[in-house]
């Protein structure tokens, strides 16, 4: 009896290092992975690095000029992007939170990019993607892009800088997207945590009616409750505006609400 249950004490006790060792293999797996993914990132970033405008002498007058849209020189090699992940469209480029990411757009499944990066591998760090609700020129009333809020600081994890009121009113902030045809700017006007319902199938912004109401509703967002919001209230979006939304999760335990951060169109290409 006693050679028995030695037999299986050590049956078990090889089970239990098998699993722990299958699990230990899995998570540095995971882990290697998820660093290939960002060093991809920081090269991607570093070939398209743009260039320090506020050294520009005339960046000060430029940045005055209301009916001017100052956009930072990127060097894009967009069929070297392509080359990589054909469903790339689009680059981001947020300089005051060091966000500075190739955007995608998966033809068919919105939800692929939810849980997969650049190369087609499942898992973190993901992407900053648009789902096909969206057009991919920019030139809807209402883009809205995701990106995971990772714990190491990556992708859209950065948004959550603006919740400091002293950082977010400090200056202007400006959302820089890049593409083929047109270069967009964006300047930043609210920071706030809103529930999850889908903002775009469930706004339809193309009503006017529907826009005012959902551009009201961002500037009192302080009053629903939902947590603290950054607002410049002296910025004025009219129905007339573009905006786009960055969407991202909540620190911790956050089930129901996001934290997004607006901006509204400066500039976009004129008619022939």
């Amino acid at each position: 009896m006693k050679k028995i249950k030695k037999k299986y004490w050590a049956a078990g006790i090889i089970a239990c290092l098998i699993i722990v060792f299958t699990a230990s293999a899995s998570f540095m797996v995971k882990e290697l992975s998820k660093k290939k993914e960002l060093q991809t990132y920081v090269e991607m970033s570093e070939k398209t690095k743009a260039k320090d405008i506020s050294k520009d002498e005339d960046f000060s007058v430029k940045k005055t000029e209301k009916t001017t849209a100052f956009i930072p020189e990127k060097d894009i090699n967009w069929d070297e992007l392509r080359k990589k992940n054909k469903d790339i469209y689009a680059w981001i480029y947020i300089p005051d939170v060091n966000i500075d990411y190739p955007v995608c757009q998966h033809d068919s499944d919105n939800e692929y990019y939810l849980n997969h990066n650049l190369d087609g591998s499942s898992g973190l760090p993901g992407v900053i993607y648009s789902e096909n609700y969206n057009s991919k020129d920019f030139l809807d009333v209402h883009t809205l892009l995701y990106g995971h809020n990772t714990k190491d600081g990556s992708m859209f994890s950065a948004l959550h800088d603006f919740e400091d009121e002293n950082f977010f009113n400090k200056e202007e902030h400006y959302i820089y997207i890049y593409t083929s045809q047109f270069n967009y700017v964006y300047e930043i006007f609210a920071a706030y945590i809103y529930n999850d319902e889908h903002l775009i199938l469930n706004y339809d912004l193309d009503n006017e009616y529907v826009y005012e109401q959902y551009i009201k509703d961002i500037y009192t967002v302080s009053d629903k409750g939902y947590g603290k919001a950054n607002i410049k209230n002296d910025i004025t979006v009219t129905k007339e505006n573009k905006i786009i939304t960055l969407s991202t999760c909540l620190d911790g335990e956050s089930d129901g609400y996001r934290y997004l951060v607006t901006g509204v169109l400066k500039n976009e290409p004129k008619d022939d």
